[in-house]
This record gives C-alpha cells, structure tokens and sequence, in this order.
C-alpha cells in the first residue's frame, strides 16, 4: 500500500517563526482543570532576564506555578530568546490572561479553564473513522442494507446513535488537518498544528521538545487508573493511534512514537506496523537497533502476531496485550474476505476490526476502575486517497459492525460506557448516481455515458449481503458513483480494481512530482483525467467540511448542534469527571 502525500506532509513540518512574542497554550485555549501543559514564550528577538516578563492574571508567573520559568538566551543558537515552564496545570476554572514582555514590547492570550462534574461513565470508547464521509455512510447503508423504492433496508450501528452534531476540524494553523492535529484535538483539547500531536508546535529544530499539552489516556490514567486501549487497522505508529499518547510535532517520527507507546504502557495496542518494534539488525524498519517486541514481551504483555493468535490471546489472566499483524498497514476487508489482494498472500491470517475490538473489550474490562479504548478503522482514510471508494466503503461497514457488536456489549453491561463516533477529517466525496454498463452494450461507450444521474441512476444491483453486511461482488453492472473533489493526474476506468488497491499516480518526470499511473492507461475506455492538485500532490487530499459525530451512553447529552473538535475532548472528560477526580 502506497502512503499517500508522505512528500507532501514533509513539507509541512510546522517551523513558526514568530514576529513578536509567540504564547502557548495559544489565545482562547480551553484547558482542564488541573490538567498538565507546557507553556513557553517565544520573543522575537534577544531578552535579558531582567527584562522578560510573564504573568498569569497580573501575577507573576512563579508564584503562580511554583517555580520559575526557565529563559532560553539563544534558543537553537539563534538570536531569539524564550520562557520555558513545563509540566504546570492550573487547579481553579476561570478565565485567565497570560501576558509576556520583553521590556519593550508585550502581547497577552486568554485561556479559558473549566471544571467536570461527577463521573458519569465508567468507560469511554471513541470510535474514528478517519477520513470517514458522509459519502462513504451513505453508501455503507446502501450496501449492507439494501435500498427499494428509496427507503434503505435499515439503519447503520453509526447512525442509529441517539445524539448527534456536526464538528469543524480545522487546526491552530489551516483550515484543513491532518489525521495528526485532527486526533490529537479529540485527545488533548488542544487546537494543533498540521503533522503535532500532543504538542503546540514551536520554532525550534527538534521535534521532540515542543510544548506539551496532557491527553486523555495520560488524565485516565493518572487520575482515575483507567486502562488505556489503541485499537486500528493502520501502522499503531500512524498519527491517529499515535495522537492517544504521542508529543511529537512530527507525526513521521515512528521510531520515537514506539517509544512514547513502550513509556506509557497502554493495556492494549492493536494494529499493523510491527517492522517499527524490529531492530535494523532484523530487517526493521527502526534506524536503531532496539527490539522493542522483546521489550514489550519482557514488560508482561502478550503478544499476538496473527488472528489465530490473538483468539487465544484473551485468557482470563491477561492484562496486557501487544498486536502486530503486519509489518505496514493492515489489509481492508474487500481484500481480506474476497478478492485477497494488497498483502493477504504474505499476510493471510490479519483478524478483521470486529475481532480486534472483541478481544480489546474483554482485556480492558478486567480493570475495575474502567478504561478509555480508542478503535479507528484507518484504511478508510487510506482508500480514500488512492481514488478506491469500493475499499473504503467496505472498510466502513466494518467499522458499523464494531459499533454495533460494542452497542451490545455496553448495553449487556447496563449502559455504563460512553460511545462516540466521529471521523477526524473529511475528504471530498461525493455520490452522484451510479456506473451503469448496462445503459449499452460495447466497451466503445464513452466513459462519462455510463454514469448515470437522477432518474438514470436508478438503484445499485449488488448481490444481497451476507450475515456481515458485505456483498460478495463489487463489479456489477450498477454500481455507486462516488467521485472526489480533489484530483491528481490519474486514468479515470470506472471500475473497481480487483487485483489491488489502487495506485492512481507514479512518480512524475521531475524530482517530487507525480504522474498518472501508467499501469491503468490499457484498461478499456480508460480516460486520462488532468488533476486539479498541484504535482507534488500524489492523492487526493483532506477538505475542511465538518464531519459527523453521533453517541450513546452516559455523558452524550452533551453531542448537539455545532461542535469544535476540541469539544470531543471536553465531552469524554467531562463523562469522566476529571477534573472533579483532581479535587479528590
């Protein structure tokens, strides 16, 4: 599988050089009370330490934390300096204005602080579909339900939720995400930066020693002893897993996220990417030589590389679970159950999201004080850039079905977990109709004459779905028209790629730019179609609508109207009571 816009994100390590004083946490930041962060001024240029001045509420900044700020004559060797205070929280809600000079100049940010009530949930699982459109759930409603005379068959797990509301994505920097600054918004309550998480990023080289924000499995855990559980079919080191524990503000920096993951010890971590735990001695992926499967195996945790091992992995004492089904991403379910694509023949036996999730809730659920469990189904996400809507539809129906059986399991429970789900971002999809190879016979019909829109679309024939909710075929003579937006040079066919998922570009004629994928120029009626992105540009891209979130369970009350990202956070700490557990 392709990473899609690797080049791209590169090119977008955050590196602000401020004009004047720079404060983190930014102007309006909504932070917990009690909750730990970083703060730092950047100045413009040289101050002394008579000179630089921080305050919080027109009190010096060291009564107020307990300790003095830390100045930084010539942060990185240049001629800019700063004040550093890490791992301070402020207990009392309020509103608070954080002022800083230089002896000439000063600038002030206002952050709001907020307190929880009682906890109200034991548990808390968020469910990310990352890139998840509305697009792709209406055509998972269409394909596992069915659809005549315009009513479909019946509801998806993700939509038949009793709240709902509509959440803007965009990050401290643009108006667009990445799945980095998007899930670390949800994990933090932090707005980010395009690449961060779990950090506001800083002017500095390193990308390890940004301002630190506190996220909600550290809170859990720290506060309450929750078990803390990372559930995806992607690399566990790809940024929306990552975003549950990482402070990076390079989102790339997998040999450190694996790290942060070993540090911070979650109870379960379950996805692909095992070539980042192997050393380079051992045809790794790691730049050193650290084996971090032995050292998770030596900390306790058991250790599943197979679905067959994970079913027997879930015994009654284990308490701690390590996942690695493949060295990269794991395979969509189009390819696992059906056509064995992408890397089903060297992976064979990858367990599906729904047997992930299963083990997950049952490992999680020994911890007597509760858990937080985050589960993304990622190649969604991954599918949708590549142009290859049958897969990240299929993927969404395996999402739907992981709700639906975690619904069951909660209610079984008596309903004391709360349970939402929400993509991180949106892509720009859209269904339009169908691809009808029926309106003619003769592969010389015009590509754009088989799509059929408003009466000519008519209704989708895939086969009837099994148990699951998959139809066995994807290449019927009407199948759903979901096009993008955003576009990079690329053969348009219409069809679905049955040998693998698709790779829509190869690398171009000059250096970081890309091509249509000459693989597809021979497939019958192909249409070279002139992107709209520029060439660097080797996929689609993200687009900043809002996304849906829906949720059930104690807490959700609080999922209506508009929403901020940040406000997914608020709303799973408040579930919590976390600040509430800070006054015990």
């Amino acid at each position: 599988m392709m990473r899609f816009a690797t080049t791209f994100f590169a090119l977008l390590v955050s590196t602000s050089f401020a004009a004047a004083q720079t404060i983190y946490p930014i102007d309006r930041a909504e932070i917990l009370a009690g909750a730990r962060f970083d703060l730092k001024v950047e100045f413009a240029g040289e101050v002394s330490a008579d000179k630089a001045t921080l305050t919080v509420n027109g009190t010096d900044a060291a009564a107020v934390f307990g300790k003095a700020p830390e100045l930084i004559a010539r942060e990185d060797g240049r001629p800019q300096s700063a004040l550093l205070l890490r791992d301070v929280a402020l207990d009392k809600p309020g509103a608070y204005t954080v002022e800083a000079g230089d002896g000439a100049d000063r600038r002030s940010v206002g952050w709001t602080v907020y307190d929880t009530g009682p906890r109200k949930a034991k548990n808390v699982i968020l469910f990310i579909g990352d890139g998840l459109s509305p697009a792709h759930r209406v055509a998972a409603r269409l394909l596992s339900k069915g659809i005549k005379e315009g009513r479909a068959g019946g509801k998806l797990a993700i939509d038949d939720m009793p709240q709902m509301a509509l959440v803007s994505t965009a990050g401290s920097d643009s108006i667009i995400t990445d799945s980095a600054n998007a899930a670390s918004a949800y994990a933090t309550g932090h707005k980010a930066a395009v690449n961060a998480m779990g950090v506001y990023a800083d002017r500095t080289a390193s990308p390890l020693d940004d301002p630190r924000v506190e996220t909600l499995a550290s809170l859990a855990k720290r506060r309450l002893g929750l078990a803390i559980g990372i559930v995806t079919n992607t690399e566990v080191e790809d940024a929306t897993p990552a975003a549950v524990i990482a402070h990076t503000r390079r989102r790339a920096a997998y040999d450190d996220i694996v790290a942060q993951f070993f540090a911070a010890s979650p109870d379960v971590l379950m996805g692909g990417g095992a070539a980042y735990f192997l050393p380079k001695s051992a045809q790794g992926k790691r730049k050193d030589d650290v084996d971090y499967l032995a050292k998770f195996r030596d900390a306790g945790y058991a250790v599943a590389t197979s679905a067959t091992e994970l079913a027997a992995a879930g015994k009654p004492d284990t308490r701690k679970l390590l996942g690695l089904f493949a060295p990269g991403n794991m395979d969509g379910v189009l390819d696992r159950r059906f056509l064995k694509g992408g890397g089903v023949a060297k992976n064979p036996d990858q367990p599906d999201l729904t047997e992930q999730v299963a083990v997950a809730l049952d490992v999680l659920s020994k911890n007597e004080a509760g858990f937080f469990l985050m589960v993304e189904s990622g190649m969604i996400d991954k599918y949708a850039h590549a142009l290859d809507m049958e897969r990240a539809v299929y993927d969404t129906i395996m999402l739907d079905n992981a709700v639906r059986q975690t619904r069951d399991w909660a209610k079984a429970r008596g309903d004391d977990t709360l349970i939402l789900v929400v993509a991180d971002h949106n892509h720009p999809n859209a269904l339009v109709g169908t691809v009808r190879d029926d309106l003619a016979e003769g592969e010389d019909v015009p590509l754009r004459e088989r799509i059929g829109v408003y009466q000519r679309a008519g209704f989708p024939n895939y086969p009837a779905p099994d148990k699951d909710g998959y139809p066995d075929r994807v290449d019927v003579s009407r199948r759903l028209a979901i096009f993008s937006a955003s576009l990079p040079d690329h053969y348009e066919t219409l069809r679905p790629k049955l040998d693998g998922p698709n790779q829509p570009t190869e690398a171009g004629d000059k250096p970081g730019t890309f091509k249509a994928n000459e693989k597809y120029k021979a497939v019958p009626g192909a249409v070279l179609r002139l992107g709209n992105l520029p060439a660097m540009m080797n996929a689609s891209v993200h687009s900043g609508e809002d996304v849906i979130l829906t949720a059930a369970g104690p807490g959700s009350d609080r999922v209506h109207g508009a929403m901020e990202n940040t406000d997914v956070f608020r709303v799973m700490a408040e579930a919590l009571g976390l600040a509430a557990a800070s006054a015990k």
